[in-house]
């Protein structure tokens, strides 16, 4: 089996086992992000904090976006562009949204959007990782593509990408294609990764 036909594969199997997860082991997940995110400083002082609409099983972000507008920093979902880029728009509970080609809500009608390079901290969905940072996404190359100018630059940097998933999610070893772009943290319902520490790639 060739490696795209193996990360086809994984990602068939990390989705089901995703898909399988009852509403009270979300909620439970979801709490123990929130306790993760918690323990990363830039989490608590950035301003831009650009994060997902939880879908197909996704680790919800609902309890975590909120201490974020009570310190006074914004947060912001991703508007899908043409050329596999994403732009950045702000959004709080209440505001009106819209399905994207893929399904996905995203703000309507943003009177203002930011470009990667603008953002502070990522909270990055995906299917997969290793604590050496590399993840599988879904595919599409949204985020490799958006964040491609980070591999030129000394990590971390800003916007720092933390990367969210279960526990379960995470792999051996994840083989890096030319064009992935690293994680500086991943933060599960179990525990923050640092991918830059020592032993990350233990």
């Amino acid at each position: 089996m060739d490696a795209s036909a193996r990360r086809s594969e994984l990602r068939q199997q990390l989705l089901a086992q995703r898909r399988a997860l009852s509403p009270p082991q979300r909620m439970a997940a979801a709490q123990g992000l929130r306790r993760s995110l918690e323990q990363l400083p830039e989490f608590h002082t950035d301003q831009r904090v650009a994060g997902y609409w939880a879908s197909d099983g996704e680790l919800p972000l609902n309890l975590a976006i909120p201490p974020l507008a009570e310190r006074g920093q914004q947060f912001l979902l991703p508007l899908v562009g043409d050329h596999r880029e994403l732009r950045f728009a702000p959004w709080q509970a209440g505001d009106p949204v819209s399905p994207n080609r893929y399904g996905i809500p995203e703000p309507v009608a943003p009177e203002q959007w930011f470009a990667p390079f603008q953002l502070d901290l990522v909270l990055v969905p995906l299917l997969g990782f290793d604590r050496r940072g590399h993840r599988i996404g879904y595919g599409g190359g949204y985020y490799d593509q958006s964040f491609a100018f980070l591999k030129d630059q000394a990590r971390p940097t800003e916007p720092l990408l933390v990367g969210i998933a279960y526990a379960f999610q995470q792999l051996e070893a994840i083989d890096a294609e030319p064009w992935d772009v690293p994680l500086d943290f991943v933060a599960t319902d179990r525990e923050l990764i640092d991918c830059h520490a020592d032993g990350a790639a233990a």
